[in-house]
This record gives C-alpha cells, sequence and structure tokens, in this order.
C-alpha cells in the first residue's frame, strides 16, 4: 500500500469538518455537544492550537484551526477518541460515532480563514436553527464564546475581527461583527451558496499564490504523482490534487520531447502522443482515462495497446528516450528547487 502522505507544517491553518457515521445526530442528546466542546478546549490546549473559529451542530462539527506545530493529524485522533470514548461511555454503546475520517482544507491565514470563520459562524442560519441577528445566542459556537467573558485561551479572535474591518475586542466590536454576519447571510441566496460552497469544498481555500506554495511543499515532501494522500481530503480533493500533478509531469515530458501540447496530431495513435504517454506510464501513476481524455488517445484501452506497442517495438529502450524519462523522474516537480519548508504570513495575533 502506498503511504499517505500528511501535508503538515508549523503554522498551517484548517477548515475541518466531520459527520456523524450514518448522518446521525450526534450531538442532539444531553450533554454530548458540551462534552465535546469541553474535549475540543482540552484539545486545543494540549497541541497548542489556536481556534478561529467552531460550531457544532446536531450531527456535524466545523473547526477553523491553526496549528503552530504540525499536529493537526495527531490532534484530530485525540480528540475525536477522546470524545468518542466519552460518548460510548455515557451512552452505554459501542462502534464509531463519526462517519469516518474527517475532511481537512487547507486554508490560507488572512482573509480566506476569516471567510471559513464567518462561514461557521452562519452555519445555524443556514440550518434555518435562529436568524443570523440572534447568533451570539448559539450555545455550541465559538461566538458567544468571543463575545463574553470566560473566552478559553486557545480561541484566537484576531484574524476573525481584523479581516471584518479592524473591529475592537471589546462586546461594542463583537455586535458589530453579528451585524456584519447579517449582512453576509442576507446576500442573494445563489451568490451566497457559490461563495459559501467553495469554502468546504476541495483541498485549499485561498489565492493561487498559497494553492502554488502548498504544491510546492508536496513536491518537497517527495508525493510525486505516485504516493500521495493530502491530509483529510474527501475523494474528490484527492483527485483534483493528483490531476494537476499529472498535468505538471505532463508538460515537463512534453518540453523534453520537443512537443507542443497545444498542437497535437489528430491521429489518436501519433508518435508524439504515444511517447508522452509511455513516459508518463513509467514515470507516474496516472490513469489510463486521464491520458486519454487529455491527449484524445481514444478509449483507456487503446492506451494500454498504444504504449505496450511502443515498448513491444523497443523504442521505449533508446537511449533518447531513456534520458528523457531520467530527467522526468528526476525534475522537481512545480518548479521546485531547493527542497525548502513552506512559508506563508501568519495570521493576525490576538487583538
Amino acid at each position: 500500500m502506498p503511504r499517505k502522505l500528511r501535508l503538515e507544517f508549523a503554522g498551517a491553518c484548517y477548515h475541518v469538518i466531520n459527520r456523524g457515521n450514518y448522518r446521525q445526530d450526534l450531538f442532539a442528546g444531553n450533554g454530548a455537544a458540551e462534552s465535546f466542546q469541553t474535549c475540543l478546549f482540552e484539545a486545543g490546549a494540549k497541541f497548542g492550537w489556536r481556534l478561529h473559529a467552531f460550531v457544532i451542530m446536531r450531527n456535524h462539527f466545523h473547526l477553523a484551526v491553526e496549528t503552530p506545530e504540525p499536529n493537526l493529524s495527531a490532534g484530530m485522533k485525540w480528540l475525536q477518541g477522546t470524545w468518542a470514548a466519552r460518548f460510548n461511555r455515557f451512552r452505554g454503546e459501542t462502534g464509531r460515532p463519526f462517519q469516518g475520517r474527517y475532511k481537512a482544507l487547507h486554508v490560507e491565514p488572512g482573509h480566506a480563514l476569516a471567510q471559513v470563520a464567518h462561514y461557521i459562524h452562519l452555519n445555524p442560519v443556514r440550518a434555518k436553527i435562529m436568524p443570523a441577528e440572534r447568533l451570539i445566542g448559539h450555545r455550541w459556537s465559538s461566538l458567544p464564546l468571543f463575545a463574553g467573558k470566560n473566552r478559553p485561551d486557545c480561541m484566537e479572535a484576531g484574524t476573525v475581527l481584523g479581516e471584518s474591518g479592524g473591529l475592537a475586542d471589546t462586546p461594542a466590536g463583537w455586535r458589530r461583527y453579528v451585524a456584519y454576519l447579517a449582512v453576509l447571510a442576507e446576500e442573494d441566496a445563489k451568490r451566497r451558496d457559490e461563495k459559501f460552497g467553495r469554502l468546504s469544498r476541495g483541498w485549499m481555500v485561498g489565492s493561487a499564490e498559497f494553492k502554488a506554495d502548498l504544491k510546492k511543499e508536496l513536491a518537497a515532501k517527495g508525493a510525486g504523482t505516485e504516493r500521495f494522500e493530502l491530509l483529510g481530503a474527501d475523494r474528490e480533493a484527492q483527485n483534483e490534487a493528483r490531476t494537476e500533478l499529472w498535468e505538471e509531469r505532463l508538460r515537463t515530458a512534453a518540453t523534453l520531447l520537443g512537443v507542443a501540447l497545444d498542437r497535437l496530431p489528430a491521429a489518436k495513435s501519433a508518435l508524439e502522443k504515444v511517447r508522452l504517454a509511455a513516459v508518463m506510464k513509467t514515470a507516474t501513476s496516472v490513469s489510463n482515462s486521464w491520458l486519454a481524455a487529455r491527449l484524445d488517445m481514444g478509449t483507456p484501452g487503446s492506451v494500454t495497446q498504444y504504449v505496450r506497442r511502443f515498448r513491444l517495438r523497443g523504442d521505449a529502450d533508446k537511449r533518447a528516450f531513456q534520458t528523457v524519462l531520467s530527467k522526468v523522474h528526476t525534475c522537481p516537480l512545480f518548479g521546485h528547487t531547493d527542497g525548502g519548508g513552506f512559508s506563508t504570513t501568519r495570521a493576525t495575533s490576538r487583538a
């Protein structure tokens, strides 16, 4: 089995989501949400997390969490495992309360992280539990704790307030923030759904530059295109990121082979296409279906046959082809050459 690459680094921020097994109402029972919130604060203290927002709904939870140390995986294992043990012991049950592995999207610090926090705070509004102007009354959310007097040390208000117009960390500042959330909630429904939908899908939330930096970090960790699993990403997000890696390798191969990807011959078995496919099949774990669609080579089975014939003719053994193949194997992805770690601007410190 390929090893699972876990993209964790100091200062990383995530939008974490998980649901009850079979979408059961995990947190609807007496004491369940309170117990989970207690475990969350314990995890924050134990792992040094900074919670920028959270909400606990009937059958799922959302977290906007910053990890000063690269420990999201360890922290989530402790959080969910500890709460599950307490949950099962309290109810006299056994089994897994959660549907499976949590989903965790990488989030760019600053504006993008604040947008995720707004999305999380507005969950009760989208669920039609209460109107936006009454959100401070939703008990199982970071919002009333931010606005109150007994805020846990792990909660971080700076990004939310700073990216909402530089509001003060005072009761008046939080009232203005709730009013701001009400304005967001009143936006055109279609536009709002499109905007907020992007904050819980895929594998990252942020700018193109942030996405490029994440991909460089994947390359630096040796993910390549073969052995690769983003931390907490769902199948759709995995496929999206993996195909981006394949595309980068394909462009590298095309450059080395002198092939113009935007001017490929029409014939499905054209030598240029077959050489590219042979390189990709040898140097990566690319799927036949992706190659067939990307290079217009017909069916996935056709790709297999064309590459097989190419190899049987001995073309894959020729020195020129082997030279290209070795360069594709060793060429760094995404232009990453220094092997350095990921760096990004830190979120605003505590207000």
